[in-house]
């Protein structure tokens, strides 16, 4: 179906994991039926969906890309007697990987995402041929300190609060637009006024996009409890690591110590972009993600 952007996606499908029902969209499913070109599988971030990352599938043409929507957002609704958490996130999108039955496919994780991606490599690898950690959380945000130490102190805060709160007015301050903006104007680093707009216009669309409360907070527990560097010992695979050269959340020193971590690991830095690669740079993006897999 067309979407805003020209990028094409089927209807969404259904996949059903341990009683989670996963709702994924596919792009270009056509090239996939020469029997050559690899199926990409995306996991978005923390509080996005699978849109987040329509605009990397959409320079990806040549590939069949799976974008789910994460258990709890977008389309997806909350995992039944599970936990929220990068365990739970990382079953369910296996037990995916497993029902598409295309073999081993190259997994693409963003920012909290990259962390689910990274578990799955780690514990499953026989599901993923070539890895891919887009702004990836390397380590608890930010557990060794940096610029977005005091940024995450204060959303901890605000996510307390909204814990603590009555179930109605807290989820009233998770979805607020101001909070919303707030951090849509924390992460963008562009100059340009209207991609700034298009940006800010996007989170105001998909950043509440939350099914509960309890979801929310259990997800974001994990920001600051869980990295990639907890599975990197495990990861055997190739894997690319694409960091923004200006990116608070997941700064490139994060990147440079994790991946002598990895077997077979290699970091690309995007120039002049920070958190958002997705939203700012995605043909970037794209064009390190085609030369890595051309490079297999």
């Amino acid at each position: 179906m067309p979407r805003a952007d020209g990028v094409r996606a089927s209807v969404p499908a259904t996949a059903v994991v341990d009683g989670a029902q996963v709702r994924y969209w596919t792009y270009y499913p056509t090239p996939r039926l020469d029997g050559h070109s690899p199926v990409i599988v995306m996991v978005h971030g923390f509080r996005g969906t699978h849109q987040g990352l329509e605009l990397i599938a959409g320079n990806l043409s040549e590939f069949q890309v799976v974008s789910p929507d994460l258990p709890g957002f977008g389309a997806s609704p909350p995992m039944p007697g599970r936990k929220h958490d990068v365990a739970g996130y990382a079953t369910v999108i296996a037990g995916l990987i497993r029902q598409l039955a295309v073999g081993p496919v190259v997994l693409l994780g963003h920012s909290f995402g990259s962390i689910v991606a990274a578990r799955i490599a780690a514990t499953e690898p026989s599901l993923v041929s070539s890895l891919i950690l887009v702004n990836s959380l390397a380590t608890p945000v930010p557990a060794r300190g940096g610029p977005g130490r005091l940024g995450l102190r204060l959303a901890s805060a605000y996510y307390r609060l909204a814990a603590a709160a009555p179930p109605r007015a807290g989820h009233v301050l998770l979805a607020s637009k101001a909070f919303t903006l707030s951090m849509s104007a924390a992460m963008a680093v562009t100059r340009d006024r209207e991609l700034r707009k298009d940006i800010h216009r996007r989170h105001l669309l998909h950043f509440s996009d939350f099914h509960n409360r309890q979801l929310l907070v259990e997800a974001f527990s994990e920001v600051g409890e869980a990295g990639v560097g907890d599975y990197a010992a495990g990861i055997s695979m190739r894997t690319l690591l694409i960091a923004g050269e200006r990116d608070r959340m997941a700064p490139p020193a994060g990147q440079r110590w994790l991946l002598p971590q990895l077997a077979d690991g290699q970091l690309r830095t995007i120039s002049g972009v920070g958190h958002l690669v997705h939203y700012e740079k995605p043909a970037a993006a794209a064009a390190l993600i085609r030369e890595f897999l051309a490079s297999s």
